[in-house]
């Protein structure tokens, strides 16, 4: 289960069904800690396997209308590509998504990547953290996302026990589908930070419900037929896109610095 998990949840609580609290309660993380800080810059020929998950072979829900494929995850001159490839009729084949996910589990620190993404209405594009039923976990997240019929501007948001906060917005120029941009987000216990290009542009409210225990880390690129008021509709293509990130970065708190480019610096 990732990101779009959250729209069920949502759903769930509108209706009264899924009971939200306003602080998480964790008894224990849900898998190993990552306690190393790391920038990872793609720049060998695979994924390396031990850092990461690919995900493959389910989609998250109605909402989504592609499924999870290695076959839409490749790295290729110094960036991870995670490809949108469209349904094929003649072959009877749906539309196919990239998604990778951390295996250890980050608690608060830095996450900074440098990505570009296409321009297309109807998907998303996103760097994210997440934990939810499926790690043994209530559902938190902290979220950056595209919404690619607009690349002009970064969406950011939370979610603490399946119950959205913190939402916001800043704008981006030159547009992410003509130039590479840095987005960052800082995770303390008290506050969130989310940063563009080194510079900050949202925070959270003091006071607010704050995710605050262990999460994966997530890179994905997904499309919508339900969601379309949110993302927009899709048109026709006959061939893939691709979502492109040139690095992405960790740094654990209590650490600053960990390469030149870093926010914490």
């Amino acid at each position: 289960m990732t990101r779009t998990h959250c729209f069920f949840a949502l759903r769930l609580a509108t209706a009264g069904l899924l009971a939200v609290s306003a602080a998480p309660a964790w008894a224990e993380a849900p898998g190993p800690l990552i306690r190393e800080g790391f920038k990872e810059d793609f720049s060998h020929l695979r994924l390396d396997n031990r850092r990461w998950y690919i995900s493959d072979g389910w989609s998250n829900g109605d909402w989504m209308d592609c499924k999870w494929s290695r076959d839409a995850v490749s790295v290729a001159e110094g960036h991870l590509q995670l490809a949108h490839i469209p349904a094929d009729a003649e072959k009877g084949a749906g539309a196919t998504c990239g998604e990778v996910q951390s295996k250890g589990f980050a608690q608060h620190g830095t996450i900074e990547a440098r990505i570009r993404t296409p321009r297309a209405s109807g998907l998303n594009a996103s760097v994210f953290t997440y934990a939810g039923p499926v790690h043994g976990a209530q559902h938190d997240e902290i979220d950056i996302e595209i919404l690619t019929r607009d690349t002009g501007e970064v969406t950011f948001n939370t979610y603490v026990d399946g119950k959205p906060l913190n939402g916001g917005t800043a704008p981006v120029q030159p547009p992410l589908d003509e130039e590479f941009h840095t987005v960052a987000m800082q995770w303390e216990p008290e506050r969130i930070t989310w940063f563009l290009d080194g510079r900050q542009v949202h925070q959270t409210e003091p006071g607010t419900a704050l995710p605050n225990g262990p999460q994966k880390i997530y890179m994905s690129f997904w499309s919508t037929s339900e969601l379309t008021d949110w993302m927009g509709l899709q048109g026709p293509r006959t061939g893939p896109l691709t979502y492109e990130i040139d690095w992405l970065a960790y740094t654990p708190p209590g650490q600053s610095c960990l390469f030149p480019e870093s926010v914490t610096c």
